[in-house]
């Protein structure tokens, strides 16, 4: 807000930022006080995305497999134990199905990213870190509902507190 009223930018994401780096009035400032060449600053342009995107990329894989290989194994696990009283269950199968639905949906989004640096940029900032989010939403829901023992990740409270043990 006080940099709008002072009419300053907001670069507010990384693929913002990086672009207004590498924009014509950053180059000639750039240019003209000795710092970079418009070829060095292209340069250093396409770093910054290539450090990104393969940051987000990796970010990515990590949380799809995590939730594939130890969240939804232990889900299906804790709605076994509940097998033949399911009203006991209470929120846990609408909870579990979610983090399903919204995993698929990253995978499927994360699929269909464009091949362009720039663009691809772009996307996993506007569009695939938002359903990170909405992922990481259902899988800490989860872990209040699961039995203690069958989390497979440190809790928020175990990283924490464990000092202290």
């Amino acid at each position: 807000v006080e940099a709008q009223k002072r009419g300053l930018p907001n670069l507010n994401t990384t693929p913002v930022a990086i672009a207004t780096f590498n924009s014509p009035n950053a180059k000639e400032l750039f240019k003209s006080m000795g710092v970079f060449t418009d070829e060095e600053c292209d340069a250093r342009t396409e770093v910054m995305f290539e450090n990104y995107t393969t940051t987000l990329n990796i970010e990515v894989g990590t949380l799809l497999d995590m939730v594939e290989t130890g969240i939804l194994p232990a889900c299906a696990k804790d709605m076994a134990k509940y097998a033949s009283m399911p009203e006991l269950a209470g929120g846990r199968k609408a909870a579990y199905i979610g983090i399903k639905t919204e995993n698929d949906k990253l995978k499927a989004l994360f699929e269909k990213k464009p091949h362009d640096l720039r663009a691809e940029a772009t996307y996993l900032c506007d569009t695939i870190k938002p359903q990170m989010l909405a992922v990481r939403a259902m899988v800490d829901k989860a872990e209040g509902l699961l039995e203690a023992g069958l989390y497979p990740y440190p809790t928020y409270e175990e990283i924490i507190w464990s000092h202290h043990s």
